[in-house]
């Protein structure tokens, strides 16, 4: 298996059918959540809604990289969440994270080994690599958040 396929495969994991690491996925736990749990409000924390969003942004903008594409993310705007009035606006963004988690794995695993050693945008941002393994590490973070939200509800 190559390194890309590797590290596509975990992120599979992480987003969509994995039970290795976390014993969960956010396919798995956004299923688990309607409108209202998304939007609730413990303390001064962030809504799963604010942390779905915060992860689907971070998806879109490195697929439009692996695309040929600038990198143009910020994280003044990844929670930017736009307003969830319905059941079915909170479902568009779970389907369109999951659908941009789908995309990313099938990018991802057609880097060859040399892309995914090479640099990322600019050297200073260290390889594409790197930044993948970032990528899972930054979703198992908020993913934690998100179960731990859950249970706090």
């Amino acid at each position: 298996m190559t390194l890309s396929k590797t590290i596509a495969s975990r992120i599979q994991e992480v987003y969509l059918d994995g039970t290795w690491v976390a014993y969960t996925n956010y396919k798995d736990q956004l299923s688990k959540v309607n409108r209202d749990q998304a939007l609730h409000q413990v303390g001064e924390l962030n809504t799963i809604a604010k942390l779905t969003y915060h992860i689907n942004y971070y998806l879109g903008g490195l697929i439009k990289v692996l695309d040929g594409g600038s990198l143009d993310i910020s994280d003044k705007y990844s929670y930017d969440v736009s307003d969830i009035h319905t059941e079915d606006d909170w479902q568009d963004l779970v389907n369109e994270l999951l659908t941009n988690a789908e995309r990313f794995v099938e990018q991802v695993g057609k880097l060859t080994d040399e892309e995914a050693l090479g640099p990322f945008v600019e050297e200073e941002y260290g390889t594409y690599l790197r930044n993948l393994e970032g990528v899972i590490e930054h979703s198992y973070y908020h993913l934690g958040q998100i179960v731990l939200l859950r249970k706090m509800m």
